[in-house]
């Protein structure tokens, strides 16, 4: 968790001194409504405290925040009739704002989101996907070390 100099956005909603449609909140979270919603409901839930990314998320919330994204993406469906929701975090790149923050995004059958909003590609063989998956393995043995 990094300290910010000047706080960013969501520090400032956290802190009260910005204004937000503020939808769910804890001790240590707070979801409120996106200023520019991919659809009218999509929620951005941070944590309170300044962290910057997913890679900086302090372990003792992780089942925290996961718990809060369950129950916002149901409130979605029960509060809004949407079918079912987008969840997702930017990590570093593609992060408009440098504070964690994980979108939920109200979705139903038709509402012209098409998959993710990247372009898609393939593994050129079972191997190279192998060679990706042997590498990602090793990484991860790695980091238990």
């Amino acid at each position: 968790m990094a300290d910010s100099p000047t706080p960013d956005i969501f520090c400032q909603i956290a802190a009260g001194t910005l204004p937000a449609h503020v939808v769910w909140q804890s001790e240590r979270l707070l979801a409120f409504l996106d200023q520019r919603p991919v659809f009218k409901g999509h929620t951005l839930l941070v944590p309170r405290a300044h962290v910057e990314n997913l890679l900086d998320l302090p372990a003792d919330l992780h089942a925290e925040v996961l718990g809060a994204a369950q129950l916002i993406a149901a409130a979605l469906q029960a509060g809004l009739g949407a079918q079912g929701s987008f969840v997702a975090v930017n990590n570093t790149i593609s992060q408009s704002v440098p504070h964690l923050h994980v979108h939920l995004v109200p979705r139903r059958k038709g509402d012209g989101l098409r998959g993710f909003f990247w372009p898609r590609t393939k593994y050129s063989s079972d191997d190279e996907a192998a060679n990706y998956a042997a590498r990602l393995r090793a990484a991860l043995a790695a980091s238990d070390s």
